[in-house]
């Protein structure tokens, strides 16, 4: 079992937001993960002109998970710039259900709880035939 230290995982998360390409919201988003081996991905929210397809930070976390060997999502924070704690959008915590599972651990305004009492009756691999 992957121990998870939140403190060390939320501050990578915001480290993370000061990358961030935001020029139009201005909203700096970090996202961090600990994986299935133990090693951390981050990601960062970048935005676009044409705002639809902006990238939010977990989606660019979830293209780190698989640049850098792969595996599964075990514990996951998301924060803004200022270290305020954010919660995933609907598609995001989709990508993150995704590469995490309902296992997977998220920080939220309720406390850490897995992804299935984030995404309740979450639709997976096991439901594609």
């Amino acid at each position: 079992m992957v121990e998870v230290d939140w403190d060390e995982l939320r501050a990578r998360a915001v480290e993370a937001a000061q990358s961030a390409y935001c020029p139009y919201s201005g909203l700096r988003v970090g996202a961090a993960a600990v994986c299935d081996d133990g090693r951390v991905v981050v990601g960062c929210n970048v935005e676009n002109a044409s705002y639809g397809v902006g990238l939010c930070a977990e989606c660019t976390m979830a293209g780190q998970l698989r640049l850098t060997g792969g595996g599964r999502f075990v514990a996951v924070a998301c924060r803004g710039g200022g270290g305020e704690l954010l919660m995933p959008c609907g598609r995001c915590r989709q990508v993150l259900y995704e590469f995490g599972g309902p296992d997977c651990l998220v920080d939220t305004p309720s406390g850490v709880l897995p992804m299935s009492r984030v995404l309740p009756d979450a639709f997976g691999a096991e439901d594609l035939p």
